[in-house]
């Protein structure tokens, strides 16, 4: 909601808004583009009554200020009416869906399209490190915006807008996935598995929300599809009416499927990956970034064939671009290194993605002790849903240290047991504890860690300040 009040301020309109409270790094960003921050939720903050009220989906329908603008007649709307409204129109835009891998991909295809001088907007989940902030309108800074229709011949348009696009639902009034409302004519499904259990309940209700959003693709259209997942090979080949573009790794089985675009890992450095590219059957040559771990390289992969086929970018101005990508902050991102100790961040909460990125840290700092530490904080990490997978998803760590659960509320037989997801990693000879403060953690980080050690701290929120407090503490 944040990143999408500076898209609306910078596409010139004036915004205010309403929160509990406005904490740094957010707080002080709103600020800064010019946006009236007002704290508490109060009927007196739509006196005088503005255009449209944008209420986002933490808020529930007694909230008084949605509830004042329904007795008002205000008009309201959601996160995806907004852009539909004022941010797509006349634009093309590339939505990335998927379970896994959404934000770094998305932050991928809009600096591959911007290096490439197609001036794309985007709004991501993120902040890619290349741009600074997670939102920019499509065009050049000094564009007015474009609101003739555009012919669907002129397709691709020339003007992009990357979206995360994410399955989450829009707000109480409107219970459908937010990418179902963006209008896609590029689409890039990175994975599918089961998550967001409290919006859906089962995996067929999570599945039918991507059968839904690959069908709405046009014809005309592009979706660009895990030909390594099973789930996503059959979802889109049973439901795609657009053009399907494959990808997947070189070593990876894809049954019946045959890929379109194919990336083979070669040597790497630490700091540098390093990948061949075939695309169609004809050899594109050597790619390189920044970002570790095989799950990168797809995410490269995807964001390389979307932004290729979809837009017509030359594969050399891609291949620059590429090189120049510095990631996305919290995704193993690097905090600092005290007293040789190195210390990353990470969204991480699933159990795939907890294993990848554990993966790709193991990578990046071969020979040396990987400490995991991992708060389980979203609805679904909570729940018990993932026992099991979460033993096998720790197995790259060489510690684990657990935080107590995020959501303590939910009833006993839901909940994840973490002192018993401790007790089985000890069972396979991996010290693990169950920690019940995040004192806990940092005291036992200290005393453990030596230089060389890598530190993975695992949260999708803010995992009670540990960041900082670890950091000042090991120094």
């Amino acid at each position: 909601m944040g990143s999408l009040a500076g898209l609306l301020r910078e596409l010139g309109h004036e915004v205010s808004g309403s929160d509990v409270a406005f904490d740094p790094p957010m707080g002080p960003a709103l600020k800064s583009w010019g946006i009236r921050c007002v704290e508490g939720f109060d009927p007196e903050h739509l006196s005088p009554a503005p255009d449209l009220v944008v209420i986002g989906n933490v808020c529930r329908r007694d909230n008084p200020e949605a509830a004042a603008a329904r007795e008002r007649g205000l008009e309201t709307t959601h996160i995806a009416g907004a852009l539909q409204r004022f941010a797509l129109p006349a634009t093309a835009p590339l939505v990335v869906a998927g379970t896994h891998g959404k934000t770094t991909t998305s932050a991928l295809c809009a600096w591959l399209l911007y290096s490439c001088g197609r001036e794309p907007g985007f709004l991501i989940g993120g902040i890619p490190n290349n741009f600074g902030r997670s939102f920019r309108k499509a065009g050049r800074p000094d564009d007015a915006p474009d609101e003739a229709e555009v012919p669907p011949q002129s397709w691709p348009r020339a003007r992009p807008f990357v979206i995360e696009g994410d399955e989450y639902d829009t707000a109480y009034f409107e219970k459908t996935a937010k990418f179902l409302h963006y209008g896609a004519e590029v689409a890039i499904i990175t994975s599918i598995e089961h998550d967001h259990i409290d919006i859906y309940p089962t995996f067929e209700a999570y599945q039918d929300a991507f059968r839904r959003f690959v069908s709405s693709i046009p014809r005309r259209g592009l979706v660009v599809a895990n030909a390594a997942d099973p789930v996503v090979a059959q979802l889109v080949g049973e439901h795609a009416n657009a053009r399907i573009s494959w990808f997947a790794l070189a070593d990876e089985d894809t049954g019946s499927v045959r890929p379109d675009w194919v990336a083979a890992l070669g040597d790497s450095e630490t700091t540098e990956t390093r990948f061949d590219v075939v695309a169609g059957g004809a050899a594109c040559g050597r790619f390189a970034f920044s970002l570790t771990g095989r799950h990168n390289v797809k995410n490269a992969l995807a964001a390389l064939a979307a932004t290729a086929q979809g837009y017509g970018t030359a594969l050399e101005d891609l291949r620059q671009g590429l090189r120049n990508f510095t990631g996305v902050r919290r995704r193993q991102e690097l905090l600092g290194r005290p007293r040789g100790v190195f210390v990353y961040d990470d969204f991480a909460h699933h159990p795939t993605a907890v294993r990848e990125t554990l993966l790709a840290l193991r990578l990046r700092h071969p020979g040396r002790r990987l400490l995991a530490v991992f708060e389980p904080r979203s609805a679904t990490a909570c729940r018990n849903l993932h026992q099991r997978d979460y033993v096998h998803a720790f197995a790259p760590a060489d510690e684990v240290l657990l935080a107590p659960l995020g959501r303590p509320n939910l009833p006993a037989a839901e909940r994840l047991d973490v002192a018993e997801l401790a007790r089985q990693l000890e069972q396979q000879g991996k010290p693990a504890r169950a920690c019940e403060s995040i004192d806990e953690i940092i005291a036992a980080l200290v005393a453990r860690a030596t230089r060389g050690d890598a530190i993975a701290l695992l949260s999708n929120g803010a995992f009670g300040g540990i960041h900082k407090r670890l950091l000042d503490a090991l120094a």
